[in-house]
C-alpha cells in the first residue's frame, strides 16, 4: 500500500462518509487528469503540463503519498520553467505507475469500481 489515509482521517473527525467522499473525488478525478496530462507531455505543452501537475499534486498529497507528491511537484515546476521535455518525460512514467496502483488499491479497499 503506497497510500495513507491519515490526513482524511484527521481531517474527517471520524466521519466515514467524508472519508468515502473523498476517496471517490480522487477516483474521478485523478485519472482524467493524469490521462490528460500524459496528453499534454505528448503534446509538449508546458503551459497544460504545468497546471495538471499542480492539479494532481494536492489529490496525492492529501492520500500520504509523499513520494508521488514530490515526483507531481517535480513535473510541475519544470512545466512552469520550460524545462527540457526528457526531463518532464523522464519523470511522468514513475508518477503514472504510482497513480494508476494507489486507484487498483483505493477500488479494492473501498469496493469501487
Amino acid at each position: 500500500m503506497i497510500y495513507s489515509l491519515d490526513k482524511i482521517n484527521e481531517m474527517a473527525e471520524g466521519d466515514e462518509d467524508f472519508v468515502h467522499s473523498v476517496i471517490s473525488v480522487f477516483l474521478e478525478e485523478v485519472p482524467a487528469d493524469l490521462e490528460a496530462l500524459e496528453k499534454e507531455i505528448e503534446a509538449k505543452n508546458h503551459e497544460q503540463i504545468y497546471k495538471l501537475a499542480h492539479k494532481i499534486k494536492p489529490n496525492v498529497d492529501l492520500l500520504g503519498m509523499e513520494a508521488t507528491r514530490a515526483n507531481a511537484l517535480d513535473i510541475e515546476t519544470m512545466g512552469k520553467n520550460m524545462a527540457n521535455m526528457d526531463q518532464i518525460e523522464s519523470k511522468f512514467p514513475q508518477l503514472k505507475k504510482d497513480i494508476l496502483q494507489v486507484i487498483t488499491e483505493l477500488q479494492n479497499d473501498f469496493h469501487l469500481q
